[in-house]
């Protein structure tokens, strides 16, 4: 059975996170290239193009409306559980399906001990590294940025030594929500990502209250404005890397720092302790009991 993930040019921590939680909760050897069965793990990954013939067991994963949904009943799929009620809703799957995303599964692993204490912290969505300019914004605002890309390892020491953890990453606040480090929503500049929030956010009864990211440069204005994703060989990006751009590109980036600072001033969020450890227990259970499932089918 071989693990299906987002896997892009460059790591991204939420993707990522299947390479460090599965090894861990699933028994050895249990995972390896066998592609006839895809053990789909964390991430928005319900896809319409996943392929049709292997047999697929879904662990919370999500839907997110990238593509069109997939038909998870056309026999070839599996769903032990879904990141949310979102999902299951647009999926026609029971509501009993719908537990958390399978990060969650972090709260039954030994963890690393946080870094250096940090008052609070910055982690933008991947993308937006890529377009945006976060780290000259983390700089004028005088908030440390948690890189998405960074190793897994490290990124959750961050997060366990954070006070408040501001994020556009969705996994971001998935981890820091687990881990019990408050946090502040971000609401992603681009707009595609804002479904999946809410399914996340309703499986633990998180009344979400995202606050509004700004720009840092004219791409993500653009990316903002538009809804699309901004390529940077495309007719914005190469506006955004023109002189004409540079001094609209510093003037926002200023703008978004002094949106940091005062989001930093916003309430925090957590879930609350009997919600998580309630959905931690039936995440447990089911990944349990799937694997009790394959084994006596083997038997």
């Amino acid at each position: 059975m071989k693990l299906v993930y987002y896997q892009s040019d460059v790591p991204n921590f939420g993707d990522e996170l299947n390479t460090y939680v599965w090894p861990e909760i699933l028994p050895e050897n249990f995972l390896d290239e066998d592609e006839s069965e895809l053990f789909v793990g964390i991430g928005s990954i319900l896809w319409d193009f996943l392929p049709q013939q292997p047999r697929k067991f879904v662990m919370g994963s999500g839907y997110a409306g990238y593509t069109a949904p997939p038909n998870l009943h056309d026999g070839s799929w599996d769903v032990v559980f879904v990141r949310g009620p979102w999902t299951a809703q647009q999926l026609d799957l029971p509501k009993e399906k719908a537990i958390c995303d399978s990060a969650i599964l972090l709260r039954a692993m030994d963890l690393p001990e946080g870094e250096e204490r940090m008052n609070a912290a910055f982690m933008p969505h991947f993308d937006s590294l890529h377009r945006g300019m976060w780290s000259d914004a983390c700089r004028l605002a005088g908030i440390p940025l948690i890189d998405p890309r960074d190793d897994v390892v490290k990124i959750i020491r961050q997060i366990k030594a954070t006070r408040v953890l501001i994020t556009e990453a969705m996994h971001g606040a998935i981890v820091a929500d687990a881990l019990r480090t408050p946090w502040i929503a971000a609401r992603p500049i681009h707009s595609g990502h804002h479904n999946k929030w809410r399914d996340w956010s309703d499986s633990l009864s998180i009344k979400l209250r995202p606050q509004k990211l700004r720009p840092t440069n004219s791409m993500e204005f653009y990316v903002g404005l538009s809804g699309g994703r901004g390529e940077v060989e495309g007719r914005a990006g190469r506006f955004n890397r023109s002189s004409l751009a540079k001094p609209v590109n510093t003037a926002l980036t200023h703008w978004a720092a002094e949106g940091l600072r005062k989001m930093v001033l916003c309430e925090p969020q957590l879930s609350g302790d009997l919600e998580i450890g309630e959905v931690t227990e039936r995440a447990v259970s089911a990944v349990e009991d799937f694997v009790r499932s394959r084994r006596q089918a083997f038997r």
